[in-house]
């Protein structure tokens, strides 16, 4: 009986499980509803009001839950019933899909919130398109649409009501997840037989690694903030934000250089300093990786007993090698500053279940600490709305860009008087996306699954001929779409299919529309295929330019605030880790777009091969950054202080301003030296700030040639209005 409660227990704490018992319940009751009322076609909206109510589905706290489920039923609604009016007027329908499409997109410039609710919108217009001649009365059709949104809304209130802080955990599970992943992908720099091109291949790799981690961490501090808005006192609550900035911190460690990696695997390719460095990392990747799962079961986690062993053997390696003195010594500095680093991340790791630590980082970081980028009023609106009333906004053009593609295709619907047209709208929606890259991928996606969907559906429509049978699988069908389309989108849209014509089928029509289905769906993605590659096309390479220097910009803002902290003393403050953030998120958009390149059509070869070494040389130059980030801490060394200010300013004219800087590595090495042969144990910091400094020195003429390679070279072409 215990056992069996037990899995009773972990099942309810599975969140894809109770996710997917969330969408049965949605549809069974959009089903058989009906169906024992004896009004089957109620289905058809019901069950794509439940759609578009899960496709704009947001966590987010209690209050403000229920706020956005009646700013969606209503804008439902709205939606809903200006298509019933206008639709017999093609010419005043038209002009109102153009504003309504445009206004609706650009309200996602206010927030997460506003855009899901906008998207569902978008989505509930050309289901009401779909379903227009299905009921006489006007108010019918969005009657039931809303009301299937509602149902949905019901199911998902409570399921947040009996598991609040559920989401949280879950991204924080995600975030300790992706963290392993970034070590295992840092580990590969320690790679003893490491050439030119696999150290190349390892950065790319660790870049990715970063970008997708950053992306979760923004997802987890957005999730936290609205909980922490809505109950400060709240243990789970506090308890999840220390793991956060304990997360963050680690990033910051485990992001750090203190060595020129190629170098450090050719001079040391036959001692056992390098593998030891690499199993720890390895071994905290797989750390990282537990307590995610902990996380995620709510279990405790314990700590692996064998780091202190691992740390133990690799002290000794290193005291050996400074005791022969066959190394230069400013080698074996910066060893001794790794293992410093990643004692330090063991120290966070070892900690973090500890009451101490936790009632501890409570008080240090409280929850005004974390940004909130929350609507702040009227003025704040319409900032952010003029923001991006410009052609150099990628939500404007991708505005645009939708409505022009959903207005051709009304208008080929009106013209040819296709058999149910309005699949194209459809699909042209789900397929346009902000990129040529995205968009292509989906065009691909889309139509395979559309085609595979048409099979499988006719196959159950002539093979399964009773209605509840039908019933059931059009319930199997969307529990299965929403299950996989974030993770498996043709198998997701072949999902959607089957569901769309078994639906249909419902009235009549469902073997004869799968061939429409198919037609409509390949002249969508055509359409939006035309849309993305000549309507304000936004090819990546022409944003290159930007990213670059915004990522150079945020990277000198990070330097700067370091360099303060070094001055005045550790502060884990706001405004450090703002800084810190807005660094990892532009190093993440630039090596996202640089990856994306080779994609896009007449794309230079000589300029993509500039790309990725840029994108290596921008990562490393961070990494440096990161590394004198995580010994911060006040300094009384007047002539290091000073250095690390003219320092800077070298770095910031080099970067920024494409001036030639008067300070090199050779200076700041002979400096090291200097203070080596002085024997001085006080004087570590120093030597750590010294030899960062000259990381960074050593690769800036290299980064501040390719910065200038990629964004001069294409003279008019790189600028955002150029792909006008």
């Amino acid at each position: 009986m215990k056992s069996w409660l037990s899995h009773l227990h972990q099942a309810t704490y599975n969140t894809t499980f109770m996710y997917n018992v969330r969408m049965i319940i949605a549809f069974t009751g959009t089903a058989f509803v009906p169906y024992f009322l004896g009004h089957q076609l109620m289905t058809i909206p019901l069950t794509l009001g439940v759609i578009a109510a899960g496709l704009s589905d947001i966590d987010d706290r209690f209050s403000v839950r229920i706020m956005n489920l009646i700013y969606t039923y209503i804008g439902f609604f709205v939606t809903a019933t200006s298509i019933q009016f206008l639709f017999p007027y093609p010419l005043l329908f038209a002009i109102g899909l153009i504003i309504s499409c445009i206004g609706w997109i650009l309200l996602g410039s206010l927030g997460r919130r506003y855009a899901t609710i906008s998207y569902g919108c978008l989505v509930i217009a050309v289901y009401s398109m779909l379903g227009v001649h299905l009921f006489e009365d006007w108010y019918a059709q969005p009657a039931l649409l809303v009301t299937g949104a509602a149902w949905y809304g019901l199911i998902s209130t409570i399921s947040f009501l009996l598991f609040p802080v559920r989401q949280v955990q879950d991204h924080l599970s995600q975030c300790y997840a992706s963290l392993g992943n970034f070590l295992f992908a840092k580990s590969n720099l320690f790679d003893v037989d490491m050439t030119p091109e696999s150290y190349q291949q390892s950065m790319i790799e660790l870049s990715l690694e970063n970008g997708t981690l950053v992306g979760i961490f923004n997802t987890t501090k957005t999730a936290l903030l609205t909980r922490l808005k809505g109950d400060r006192g709240q243990k789970d609550t506090r308890r999840s934000l220390q793991y956060y900035f304990v997360a963050q911190d680690i990033h910051e460690r485990a992001d750090s250089a203190h060595i020129d990696y190629p170098k450090l695997a050719k001079m040391f390719e036959h001692r056992d300093v390098l593998f030891r460095f690499q199993r720890i990392l390895t071994l905290q990747g797989k750390a990282c990786q537990d307590l995610s799962q902990s996380i995620l079961k709510r279990q405790t986690y314990h700590h692996n007993p064998r780091f202190k062993h691992a740390f133990s053997n690799l002290r000794f390696s290193l005291e050996k090698l400074r005791q022969e003195g066959q190394y230069d010594q400013v080698w074996v500095n910066a060893l001794f500053s790794l293992y410093q680093n990643l004692k330090a991340i063991d120290d966070q790791l070892r900690n973090v279940e500890t009451e101490r630590h936790i009632k501890f980082d409570q008080q240090k970081y409280i929850e005004s600490q974390l940004k909130d980028d929350d609507l702040k009023g009227w003025d704040d609106i319409v900032i952010r709305i003029k923001q991006h009333l410009t052609p150099e906004s990628v939500l404007f053009r991708h505005a645009i860009r939708v409505s022009v593609v959903l207005f051709i295709g009304y208008v080929f619907v009106q013209v040819t008087e296709i058999t149910y047209g309005y699949w194209i709208l459809l699909t042209a929606l789900f397929v346009s996306q902000p990129n040529f890259n995205a968009t292509k991928r989906r065009l691909r996606l889309r139509i395979v699954g559309t085609l595979a969907g048409i099979i499988i559906g006719y196959a159950i429509l002539y093979f399964v001929r009773s209605l509840e049978g039908q019933l059931l699988l059009l319930i199997l069908s969307g529990v299965l779409f929403f299950e996989l389309r974030s993770k498996q989108y043709a198998q997701a849209t072949a999902f959607i299919t089957i569901l769309a014509l078994i639906n249909f089928n419902l009235d009549g029509m469902g073997f004869s529309a799968a061939v429409p289905r198919m037609i409509d769906t390949l002249i969508g993605c055509a359409l939006a295929w035309f849309g993305v590659s000549f309507i304000f096309p936004d090819w990546k390479f022409r944003r290159l330019p930007r990213s670059i220097y915004r990522s150079l910009s945020s990277q000198c803002d990070y330097l700067k605030e370091v360099i303060e902290q070094y001055k005045h003393g550790r502060n884990n403050g706001l405004t450090y880790r703002v800084v810190r953030r807005a660094a990892h998120n532009t190093d993440a958009e630039v090596a996202s777009l640089i990856s994306t390149l080779a994609t896009e059509p007449d794309f230079d070869p000589n300029q993509k091969t500039l790309a990725f070494e840029f994108l290596c040389l921008n990562h490393t130059f961070l990494s440096y950054i990161a590394a004198l980030g995580a010994h911060r801490e006040k300094i009384e060394d007047q002539p290091v202080l000073a250095l690390m200010q003219h320092a800077f300013d070298n770095i910031q004219g080099a970067l920024l301003h494409d001036e030639a800087p008067d300070l090199t590595a050779q200076n700041m090495l002979h400096t090291i030296r200097q203070r080596l042969n002085q024997a001085q144990q006080e004087d570590q910091k120093s030597l750590i700030i010294l030899q960062q400094l000259s990381l960074m020195l050593s690769i800036l003429d290299q980064l501040s040639q390719l910065k200038q390679n990629l964004s001069h070279d294409r003279d008019e072409e790189a600028t955002e209005l150029a792909s006008l």
